[in-house]
């Protein structure tokens, strides 16, 4: 299934904790973390480490370049990649920065783009060139976007203070 990307942005999700036996991470909301402070980490992120999974179960992990654009990640492969043949497969996917010390994971399912407006598609050759220093594609052709069920963040310095769940779209 691939998917027609709308330029609307998503709502802001809501924060939560999430349940980390052992960890001591507070049941409060106090000194949990801001959607803003995983959307700025995501926009200045070079790379992206997606990690996939064969239909064997076994799991793939590898740094790719991409930009978040309107509430998604959008990132490159190639069809003949193992990642493009493990979405193909299992679209269930997940993606972390590179920070282990600001942390931003995100989970949900990467499908490919068969088409998209054209204010997403400037924003997103603007980003990349931005990031990159390299002319953009010419068109969305071998993107995959990754709009997020759930995303995870917290810092090394307020650790387990600040762990934060946020939650899109009525996800559970």
């Amino acid at each position: 299934m691939s998917e027609r990307v709308p330029s609307a942005r998503q709502d802001e999700p809501r924060a939560s904790r999430p349940w980390m036996k052992g960890y001591g991470v507070p049941a409060e909301a106090d000194g949990m973390l801001d959607w803003t402070f995983a959307v700025e980490r995501l926009e200045r992120a070079r790379n992206y480490w997606v990690t996939t999974a064969a239909p064997t179960g076994q799991p793939h992990a590898v740094p790719v370049w991409g930009a978040w654009v309107n509430g998604a990640v959008y990132f490159s492969t190639a069809p003949t990649t193992r990642t493009a043949r493990n979405l193909a497969a299992n679209p269930a996917v997940a993606v972390h920065l590179e920070s282990g010390d600001e942390v931003v994971a995100l989970e949900g399912e990467a499908r490919p783009v068969t088409a998209m407006d054209e204010a997403t598609f400037a924003r997103l050759g603007d980003a990349l060139r931005t990031k990159y220093g390299e002319e953009p594609p010419d068109s969305p052709e071998g993107f995959y976007v990754l709009r997020p069920r759930v995303a995870y963040g917290w810092t090394l310095a307020a650790f387990p203070k600040s762990v934060t769940r946020w939650q899109f779209n009525g996800a559970s």
